[in-house]
């Protein structure tokens, strides 16, 4: 056995070094206390108008809120590249280069607990353009807004709601 790896860098998460509110972990949590209540969900499902909606069960919390734990901003190459304005109840976090996918998040604190979050992303680029808006109230819905533009094939918009605790 060769003794380079002690040359290998501890690539654990270390939630001191984190600059940024902790998305990924709050969403592994919530997606943990979600699975743990086991409740059902009333989904609306909407693409380019026409809606669908029913009752369900999510079997992964995890991957249901996976949008929203991708904006995670908590990663060393960005770790100047937001602008962050907060008080004692509300952080703001808006992207200061125009390449940045996550451009704002918006998180609602009450005594210490998310009550609300929002995170706008966006990408543009020759063939593609998308905008989503993702919005999560931990105890009552999330709604995640999208409109894709794609060159030649046109524009899907998708809204999805989850009402939590609807009976």
């Amino acid at each position: 056995m060769s003794g380079l790896q002690s040359c290998k860098p501890d690539i654990k998460e270390n939630r001191a070094n984190m600059k940024y509110f902790d998305i990924k972990g709050f969403f592994r949590s919530d997606s943990a206390r979600l699975s743990q209540l086991n409740q059902p969900v009333y989904k609306i499902i909407k693409h380019n108008g026409v809606s669908e909606s029913k009752t369900v069960h999510i079997a992964n919390w995890g991957t249901e809120l996976s949008l929203f734990s991708g904006a995670d901003i908590n990663k060393p190459a960005w770790r100047d590249s937001y602008k962050v304005t907060a008080d004692s109840n509300i952080i703001i976090y808006q992207a200061l280069t125009p390449e940045l996918k996550t451009r704002e998040i918006m998180i609602k604190l009450v005594a210490g607990k998310v009550k609300y979050m929002m995170i706008l992303n966006s990408t543009k680029n020759i063939l593609y353009n998308s905008l989503e808006k993702l919005s999560y109230f931990p105890d009552s819905l999330y709604l995640i807004q999208k409109a894709q533009t794609v060159r030649l094939l046109g524009t899907n918009k998708y809204d999805i709601s989850g009402y939590f605790n609807h009976r």
